[in-house]
């Protein structure tokens, strides 16, 4: 299961600690020390999930979440905050403003590890090997095959991982540019009609089985896939 994970985390020696086993898991690890710069590597691109500590210099991991909560674009990201505050009311604090998850410090890498995979599985499916089954659709990530209907379809790698998460992410509209961040990642140059190419190729690979009107075009939104 591996993910885009960025690590808010002004402490040297525990951003290294949490950033070699989470790229030894197998995640793809970002660090920053502060929100200021957390905030400017995700305007670039989306991470899957945010590793965020409390007690940050400038804005503190509570006062960043309520922001990335308040904006559309960053509110559905999972986030697990880390804090040597071990009080109720502070863990009750830190979740109601929107973490998904708290952990006190210390902790070990393998509860992490653990803690980030139950997370991902729940709120970021598209980077799971689970079997997908929905709207005549049989998408298995491992093996890259799809069936629709019985028929095996041929996709590009591209439309692939947007299909994946599409079929993950079933009857939410996502912008161009969300997808954009979330499919073709960080390095991609490139601007939103990309994207538009790609969904046209995926229903003409679906139109055989009868199953391109499964993804919805949103007129000024975006795009749809219709688990119905």
């Amino acid at each position: 299961m591996a993910a885009q994970i960025l690590v808010v985390e002004d402490e040297p020696h525990i951003q290294e600690l949490i950033s070699v086993n989470l790229t030894r898991a197998g995640h793809a690890v970002r660090c920053a020390p502060d929100a200021e710069q957390a905030r400017e590597m995700m305007q670039r691109s989306l991470p899957d999930l945010l590793l965020l500590d409390w007690m940050l210099p400038g804005m503190t991991g509570v006062e960043f979440t309520r922001l990335l909560r308040s904006e559309t674009r960053t509110r559905d990201i999972p986030i697990i905050m880390l804090s040597a505050r071990i009080e109720e009311r502070d863990k009750i604090s830190g979740l109601e403003v929107g973490a998904d998850d708290y952990i006190t410090k210390p902790f070990s890498p393998r509860e992490l590890i653990a803690r980030i995979a139950v997370i991902l599985r729940r709120r970021v499916p598209q980077v799971t090997a689970e079997v997908v089954r929905v709207a005549g659709l049989v998408l298995d990530p491992a093996a890259k095959t799809v069936i629709a209907k019985g028929q095996p379809l041929s996709l590009g790698s591209t439309e692939f991982r947007l299909l994946h998460f599409l079929v993950t992410h079933t009857d939410r509209v996502y912008s161009r540019s969300q997808l954009l961040d979330h499919v073709w990642g960080p390095e991609f140059v490139g601007d939103d009609r990309t994207v538009d190419v790609h969904i046209s190729r995926l229903r003409n690979a679906l139109l055989p089985a009868g199953l391109d009107h499964v993804i919805r075009t949103v007129r000024g939104s975006g795009y749809s896939l219709s688990a119905a």
